[in-house]
């Protein structure tokens, strides 16, 4: 399966669809994850986490 997570456009929107946990236990699970730049930004998860 293939998972997306897009980054928030709204002004003062921090949430998230998916933490950076989430996104390993879907990789580990064979699942293809692919996630916006700056998807995480506003929990504090930067593009390598």
């Amino acid at each position: 399966m293939r998972v997306g997570c897009p980054r928030e456009i709204k002004n003062h929107e921090y949430r998230v669809g998916l933490t950076p946990g989430a996104v390993r236990e879907y990789a580990a699970h064979g699942h293809e994850v692919l996630v916006e730049t700056g998807a995480g930004a506003g929990i504090g998860a930067d593009d390598n986490a």
